[in-house]
């Protein structure tokens, strides 16, 4: 079977492909049915390229960490014992290429130290926000985050998808590729720390702080966009 995760125009498309049970897509895959293969591609390909940027230097390089999982994920299909979930273990696989590409290029991350990193001290919700030992709630909000309006069917639904691609892309590396497992590629807690190596108060540190950036930048473009609109 030969992989091509990459159009003509080198850029994943994003795709909702729903994939049958791990038994069946793993009895599909290894029977050589090419449509199972292709729609697992379809699924992943583009988080994994974007979870496999965090380790390595440039576009193309991820790209070619997301070739070479490909084809160690098909080589390594009959081994598969299923100690894991099977997207788990095609994860783990994903990170332990592109940390020995990483390595090579001089970039490599020490995952599993617990020591806090210049990285790990990202903002969070400014404290302002919150009341004072005066106020009549201490600790609340002093006033309520505006609710979000809905993306779904509006022009704001590219936008804002631009808006969260850049942060990701801003975001220290151990920060974005535990945001990236857990809220795109929809990973458990205990799956990332799993196929990042990570404790678990690491990885709900630098989600939360992760988080916290992101919600920030999208309350402060939602903000200035509901402005535009009502001047």
């Amino acid at each position: 079977m030969t992989v091509t995760c990459f159009p003509r125009s080198r850029r994943y498309s994003r795709l909702v492909t729903k994939l049958p049970p791990d038994d069946e897509l793993i009895a599909a895959l290894r029977a050589g049915d090419a449509a199972a293969f292709a729609g697992m591609l379809d699924a992943w390909s583009a988080p994994m390229l974007r979870l496999a940027r965090s380790f390595v230097s440039t576009h193309a390089s991820a790209e070619d960490v997301v070739q070479e999982t490909w084809l160690a994920v098909l080589k390594g299909l009959e081994g598969f014992r299923g100690r894991s979930s099977f997207k788990t273990w095609v994860y783990r696989i994903l990170v332990n290429t592109a940390r020995k590409r990483g390595g090579h290029e001089h970039r490599s991350i020490p995952w599993t130290s617990l020591l806090p990193t210049d990285e790990d001290h990202g903002p969070t919700v400014d404290p302002a926000r919150f009341q004072g030992p005066g106020g009549a709630y201490p600790g609340h909000w002093r006033d309520a985050p505006e609710a979000w309006p809905s993306p779904e069917g509006t022009a704001l639904a590219l936008e804002i998808r631009e808006v969260i691609a850049g942060v990701l892309d801003e975001l220290p590396a151990r920060q974005r590729a535990v945001i990236h497992l857990r809220d795109v590629a929809d990973h458990t807690a205990a799956e990332v720390c799993d196929i990042l190596q990570i404790s678990a108060a690491n990885q709900r540190v630098l989600l939360h702080r992760a988080r916290a950036t992101m919600r920030e930048r999208l309350a402060a473009y939602l903000g200035t966009t509901a402005g535009g609109r009502h001047s």
